[in-house]
Formats: structure tokens, sequence, C-alpha cells
């Protein structure tokens, strides 16, 4: 089965990532417009009525702006934990409010569409519920990890079991503690119910590579603490440290914040 992988966006202003086959497919998160969404989908081929699901992480306002939208209007289902919802219930700013198209899921349940098999998984964060998602597409899996203060031994295996995986970068350390983000946003960040840095996410890949991971896209990069150089140089560093060989055993690539990446195709 050929599968295709889309980041249509990913930072603090937004995320949204779509997975597909031929004929169908899901996006995880809708955190930017949904007419954004539409077209950039539609640049790449993609019409809505390909889309069978939203699988959201969580109820912070960058992971689910256009779920109104794009459930009530277009009729695409949104999937989360119920407390998700309730969180979406909850957020003022969430102004068009989901009914029909509200779907509960449970974590380490899966959730089956067409060929996929979808599971979210516990990560640490300070939204209402929080989540990874694990989608297993026949001989492939993906995992999405985005948003979390620290890698768990739930998330470590899901990870591992992934030969594709869109992991947060979210800060470099030294920018973030000497940046101009006051102490207590820092905190935030550096708490385990923040995000993940460069140097955390490069030691996870490097302790726990596996022939089996074939593509990591770093994502989340913060626009004023990262770069996406730094990011990958410090990912690529920890992991040729160990003997592995970036470009030839694995592929280290962060994502754009508020672009489109190219179609990957996996055959």
């Amino acid at each position: 089965m050929k599968l295709y992988f889309l980041s249509l966006a990913s930072g603090s202003s937004g995320n949204c990532y779509y997975l597909g086959t031929d004929g169908y497919g899901i996006l995880i998160d809708a955190g930017i417009g949904a007419r954004t969404i539409r077209k950039r989908l539609k640049e790449k081929g993609i019409g809505l009525e390909k889309i069978r699901g939203v699988f959201v992480t969580h109820d912070h306002c960058d992971h689910i702006k256009g779920c109104g939208c794009l459930g009530e209007k277009f009729h695409i289902p949104i999937y989360s934990t119920e407390e998700v919802h309730r969180g979406l219930d909850r957020n003022s700013r969430f102004t068009e409010k989901l009914f029909t198209s509200r779907r509960i899921l449970y974590k380490e349940v899966p959730v089956k569409i067409g060929d996929f098999t979808i599971q979210a998984f516990n990560v640490s964060h300070d939204g209402s519920d929080n989540m990874g998602y694990f989608v297993d597409a026949g001989d492939k899996s993906f995992s999405f990890a985005t948003d979390l203060g620290y890698i768990s031994d739930t998330v470590a295996n899901y990870l591992c079991r992934s030969n594709y995986m869109v992991l947060e970068a979210n800060y470099d350390h030294e920018m973030l503690i000497n940046g101009s983000y006051p102490d207590s946003l820092k905190e935030r960040i550096l708490s385990k119910s923040g995000h993940l840095c460069n140097d955390e996410t490069a030691c996870f890949l490097a302790s726990n590579y596996q022939d089996s991971m074939r593509h990591v896209w770093l994502c989340h990069l913060s626009r004023d603490n990262n770069h996406p150089d730094i990011a990958t140089k410090t990912v690529e560093k920890a992991l040729e440290g160990q003997g592995i060989q970036v470009g030839t055993d694995i592929i280290i690539e962060p994502l754009h914040r508020s672009e489109n990446t190219g179609m990957y195709v996996f055959e």
C-alpha cells in the first residue's frame, strides 16, 4: 500500500498533518483555519471528501482552530477523548462548537479507518488531556508525538515501533534560558508538562535507534528559541556519536512552522 505524508503547519501558530492512501486520509490536528487546510490539501490534489477523520492531540488553540468548520460544515468526524471534547466546549476561542461531528476515542483502544489502525497514547502536557497517535498502515507505521514535556515509557514504546515519526524538538535549551521569555513561561516550557528540547529528542533517538526507523520529522520548533539548523544538527550529532549514519541509516528533517512540506510518498 502506498502512503502519503504531508505537513501543512508545525508550530505554535498552528499544527496540522496529513497521512493518506490513494483513496482516503486522516488529519492529525487541525490547528490552522479550515479554508487554509482545504487550499493546502487542494494544492496537492487532495479534496476534503477524502478526509475520513481529524484526530486531535489536545485542546490548545494551535491544534484545534479548524476543527469546528471541518466537523460541522464539511461533516468530517473529529476524534479525541471525552476530556478533550469537554475542553473544546470550554474554550471561548473555539467558537464553532462540535455537535454531530464529535467522536469519542479512548487511549490505546484502536480505531479502524480503512487500512489504518489508529491508537492514541498518553503524553505529558498541560492541556485538558493530551495524547500522541500511532498509525499502523499494513507494513508501515507512523507515530505523532508533539507537545510533550518528556518521553515516558509509554511514548517510547510507540516511537520504537514506528518506521516514521513526527517528534517534537521545540527549543534549544540555551536559547530559551537566555531569551526574552518571562520566567513563568520558561518554567512552563521546561517542565515535565511542557515541551521537548532538541537535546532530549536527540538523546532519545540516539539511545533507542533501531534499523526499522527510517525517517524522523522534527516538529513544533519554536520561532524564538530554536532554529531548524540547530535542531537538526543537535540530533545528527547525537546519532552519529553512536555510529548511526544520518541520510543512510535514518533521515532527520525539520518541519516548516507555517508552510506545506512537499508530499512524501512511501511505496
